[in-house]
């Protein structure tokens, strides 16, 4: 059989091509259930929807309805499926029975899965009959895709004593375009204005196909105006993305507070203590918030590689950033027709609140795809830092830590420390601040022999920076020589 060729209607998404051809083309008696999941807007119903066209599949999409709602929509999808006629189907076992019967040792594809057990709680374990060995799947040698974007409630799939535990042999997380693939497909080359276009909608691809109709900036002079045409635009679908996002999480039921929560990371409140301070509120009380937010991947939980214990919360989607930073104080004005007001007022907090944080994201993640000719070696863990400095009686911010690999009885090697600025020209002022925190890591008992010193900068060097240091990939291994990262460097694709 010819490997399956992905459709050029599928924008890049090669790696998750292939792990979902390889099971829906496997002949392996074990390969009988898949789980996809991922969060809203990621086409991971565009790229089922190909992968069922192209093998000749079932797909079939859920809606929020009650149970006989469902069963006759799903009744519909397999009468269709069976060439006509039309399937009036009892209870779940029933449409099970006839679902795998139908299909045979074909793809099923069920999209939206969540709404169907939210109406059915029994579904997961009729499930689990159907992959028994008397079951109506294994009989039938039919293999099954479950995908769904409400992120807890398919995590809760696999996990613990879920009756699907166990049974499935893929297991798939469709993310967000990385920041440069995002560019690729927004057709944007300038490497500064696609860190800012990023800034605000992140690598969702349905924020440039559906939710703008492909409307991308021509180039800086013109971004301010496409922001005012789309995000800021109340007649378009992404001026509310925001809001909706939190509101189609099904554990979230005080909505309010959880935006306070997102409002006070967005505003560099980081730290559990900060976060629950700044919203008047214990930390006890934001506990289940932050882990509702971080299970629905709308948070993320960093540690502090060189402080045990602490860790930072971040915002995983830009465009919840932009929302409460930006739109969430101006909203009054927008909803009256007044972008451009708006954005007056809140250009400068975006450029040095939201920009500056989110340029140093994408920098960790040019770290962490480099391969080792940059460092010296593969980077295992890159994370933001702080080094405390008890000669001038303050903390060292690392903005891009980069560590090897932990090795069992030896010292953690430090491959770099960073620093990231945006809108500023680095000094040798800078390097001198990482010379100092390597200094003090050394003293803790850290291997810095070897450790890179990286000045990353959206605006340049200053000449005796530049004549002191050099692009990654040119220093001459062993030398206290700094590594001068630009944009240029940063959305180059690495070897």
């Amino acid at each position: 059989m010819e490997p399956l060729v992905k459709p050029d209607r599928v924008f890049d998404r090669e790696r998750e091509w292939e792990g979902l051809v390889r099971f829906a083309t496997s002949s392996s008696p074990d390969v009988r259930l898949g789980i996809v999941s991922g969060r809203r807007r990621q086409g991971k119903t565009f790229l089922l929807d190909a992968l069922a066209e192209e093998v000749g599949g079932f797909f079939f999409t859920a809606t929020d309805a009650t149970e006989v709602e469902a069963l006759e929509g799903f009744g519909a999808a397999v009468a269709a499926f069976a060439g006509g006629g039309r399937y009036a189907f009892r209870d779940w076992d029933e449409a099970f029975e006839r679902l795998f019967a139908v299909v045979g040792d074909g793809l099923v594809v069920i999209d939206e899965f969540p709404y169907l057990s939210k109406a059915s709680p029994s579904l997961p374990s009729m499930l689990q009959r159907a992959f028994d060995p008397r079951g109506y799947a294994r009989r039938a040698n039919s293999r099954v895709l479950l995908c769904g974007s409400a992120m807890s409630v398919m995590g809760r799939l696999l996990s613990g004593s879920a009756p699907l535990r166990g049974r499935a042999s893929l297991e798939l997380i469709v993310k967000p375009l990385n920041y440069r693939e995002a560019a690729r497909f927004w057709g944007i080359e300038d490497p500064r204005l696609a860190v800012l276009v990023h800034s605000i909608v992140g690598g969702t691809p349905a924020y440039r196909r559906e939710f703008v109709a492909g409307d991308a900036p021509a180039s800086l002079a013109d971004f301010d105006s496409w922001v005012l045409r789309t995000v800021l635009n109340s007649q378009v679908p992404l001026f509310r993305e925001a809001r909706y996002l939190l509101a189609e999480e099904t554990e979230i039921r005080d909505v309010a507070l959880y935006h306070a929560v997102l409002g006070a990371i967005s505003g560099g409140h980081t730290t559990r203590g900060s976060i629950a301070s700044t919203i008047g509120r214990s930390s006890t009380d934001i506990g289940h918030p932050l882990s509702v937010l971080e299970d629905a991947q709308l948070i993320v939980r960093e540690a502090d590689p060189f402080n045990r214990g602490k860790s930072v919360y971040r915002v995983a989607e830009p465009l919840l950033v932009f929302y409460e930073a930006v739109m969430r104080r101006e909203w009054t004005r927008l909803e009256r027709g007044n972008p451009e007001a708006a954005w007056r007022n809140s250009r400068s907090t975006f450029l040095s609140q939201l920009v500056g944080p989110h340029f140093e994201g994408i920098c960790r993640e040019w770290a962490m795809s480099v391969g080792p000719e940059v460092f010296g070696d593969l980077p295992g863990q890159v994370a933001a830092a702080t080094v405390n400095d008890p000669r001038d009686k303050k903390q060292i911010q690392i903005d891009v830590a980069v560590l090897a690999p932990e090795e069992t009885g030896q010292p953690r090697r430090i491959l770099s420390l960073g620093e990231v600025k945006w809108d500023r020209t680095m000094t040798l002022g800078h390097v001198d601040r990482l010379r100092r925190a390597r200094e003090l890591l050394a003293a803790k008992g850290y291997d810095t022999d070897r450790t890179v010193l990286t000045c990353y900068s959206g605006a340049g060097f200053d000449e005796n920076l530049r004549a002191a240091g050099a692009e990654p990939g040119e220093r001459s291994d062993g030398a206290d020589v700094p590594m001068l990262v630009d944009l240029n460097a940063v959305y180059s694709q690495p070897h």
